[in-house]
């Protein structure tokens, strides 16, 4: 359920323009501030304290982190804040080296579906960086066997990236998946093939 003030995109993105524009604070007030705007479930108020974190991406370091994964417990209820944080903040302490994607290990456990989430959403920013899946499919493996529809939709987005880079390596993958993964899981990952290849990841009758 929606709860919001009815705000469009252009008109959130513009106010947090102005707020980084006036440098009155840095990193550590608007990680302060974050948890008191969760608690009004305004999803604005959130989308604004989420874009603003991305606005210090120079203030980073790995508390910055453990901070945010502290937030899901809190009010990451959806997948639009997810996002905010998997393809913009996230992938920003890989490539700037706070952290490896082992880090994010625990989180492919966490009891928060969102933001197990953000574990494949996260990683193809640094996948595509990289060029190589591989690495990254393994480490998001355990998700193949997750119970939300909502993880299925971030690990299914992540492997059609993958096998836009590497369709050989991705195919594989998910030939040996094919009869056990969630069927959302293939339908985003086969998205971008051809109706006869997506044959080829059709579960046997």
């Amino acid at each position: 359920e929606f709860i919001g003030y009815g705000l469009t995109t252009n008109q959130i993105q513009e106010k947090v323009k102005q707020l980084l524009h006036s440098k009155m604070f840095h990193l550590q007030d608007v990680l302060d501030a974050v948890p008191l705007l969760m608690k009004s479930c305004k999803y604005e108020e959130i989308s604004i304290g989420l874009l603003l974190v991305n606005g210090f991406q120079k203030e980073y370091t790995i508390q910055t982190l453990e901070t945010i994964g502290n937030w899901f417990s809190m009010s990451i209820h959806n997948w639009a804040h997810a996002d905010i944080l998997g393809m913009y903040i996230l992938p920003k302490f890989i490539d700037q080296k706070i952290v490896t994607i082992n880090d994010f290990r625990d989180w492919l456990l966490s009891p928060y579906k969102f933001q197990r989430r953000c574990v494949p959403v996260t990683l193809i920013k640094p996948m595509k960086k990289t060029r190589q899946v591989l690495p990254y499919i393994s480490f998001v493996e355990p998700l193949m066997n997750d119970q939300e529809r909502e993880v299925h939709q971030g690990v299914g987005w992540f492997l059609r990236e993958a096998w836009k880079i590497q369709p050989e390596e991705t195919e594989a993958f998910l030939l040996k998946c094919k009869e056990i993964a969630p069927r959302l899981i293939m339908q985003y990952a086969c998205e971008k093939m051809t109706p006869d290849k997506k044959l080829l990841f059709k579960r046997s009758k």
